[in-house]
């Protein structure tokens, strides 16, 4: 049997430890990369307040009649900026879309760069002023663990310790605000409808505050599914297809899913907040010379990051 190696990471060793600390940091997340594809991560720099704060305003945003939500949605952005209604995306290679509804914040790009004409402005939610302050706190805060993160990683993968610091700062990444809405009658969903159908994540990384209930299973290697629990306020941190890419699968892009709740409590919400690091649409995917040999061929033609989301969205039904 295959062993699951989720480690329990303390960020704070490796941005202000020592030179043994900060290397015993990037051997542990880039093994576990390497295995499982998951890591949780504590320390790091969101306060239980904020996370608190977070999740009213998520509960909040959710609680707005669905007219108020719908105007919202926006045509034309295949869910990439404000509100994505139920029975929207699907799950690659699914036919039943996830039981979900979400909200998309995207990067802000405040010092001037050609990407501030790349993306489209944030929606605002006008019943909710304070929803558009957290979530804007919240996505610079996740940016920034995830900047180190991925500094830790360069270290492990032998590269200069801030590689990928230009190709994220300003990248394309997304907050995601999710609510897995309760279902009211069980007995009329398809056989095969889940809250997240198992799927790959598309970026570099992703940064998922705790949800509010059980739910999210990685498969392992042995082909069986195994639940991923956080501690508290602790991020669960998991690699995507990108890095993936990058790195000609030395690093683990980990098949996951939401499973439905017991029946008793499908009646109730499950709400969690993903942070999707994507670096900027011109970054070269191609696999890193280091990760190629006689044991480990090439495994993907090359791409650019932006090509690759634009695929991943078709597949997934949110974009045509």
């Amino acid at each position: 049997m295959s062993t699951v190696n989720i480690p329990r990471l303390d960020l704070n060793t490796y941005i202000n430890g020592n030179a043994d600390e900060r290397k015993a940091f990037s051997d542990a997340i880039g093994k576990a990369f390497n295995e499982t594809g998951f890591v949780t991560i504590t320390n790091h720099g969101l306060s239980k307040e904020l996370i608190d704060k977070l999740y009213a305003q998520v509960k909040a945003l959710f609680a707005l009649p669905e007219e108020i939500k719908a105007k919202y949605e926006i045509p034309g952005l295949a869910g990439q900026r404000g509100y994505t209604g139920k029975n929207k995306e699907t799950a690659k290679g699914f036919k039943v879309p996830d039981l979900k509804e979400f909200w998309q914040i995207g990067q802000t790009v405040t010092d001037g760069a050609p990407e501030k004409e790349l993306y489209p402005d944030n929606v605002k939610v006008e019943e909710q002023p304070e929803f558009n302050a957290v979530t804007e706190e919240v996505y610079k805060k996740l940016e920034g663990a995830g900047i180190h993160l991925l500094r830790a990683i360069a270290v492990y993968l032998g590269l200069d310790e801030h590689y990928f610091d230009d190709k994220v700062h300003n990248g394309n990444s997304i907050l995601r605000t999710l609510h897995y809405f309760p279902i009211e009658n069980p007995d009329a969903l398809p056989a095969d409808a889940v809250r997240a159908g198992a799927h790959e994540d598309i970026n570099l990384i992703t940064l998922l505050i705790g949800a509010s209930a059980d739910g999210l299973e990685l498969l392992t290697r042995d082909n069986t599914w195994f639940p991923v629990k956080a501690h508290g306020e602790d991020l669960v941190v998991n690699v995507g297809d990108m890095l993936q890419r990058l790195t000609n699968n030395k690093l683990k892009s980990t098949t996951h899913r939401v499973v439905n709740p017991p029946r008793e409590e499908m009646k109730n919400s499950r709400f969690s907040v993903p942070f999707f690091l994507h670096p900027k649409s011109n970054m070269d995917l191609t696999s890193l010379p280091s990760t190629i040999d006689a044991e480990h061929p090439k495994l993907y033609t090359d791409i650019t990051a932006g090509e690759y989301l634009d695929e991943r969205l078709r597949e997934i039904g949110l974009k045509k």
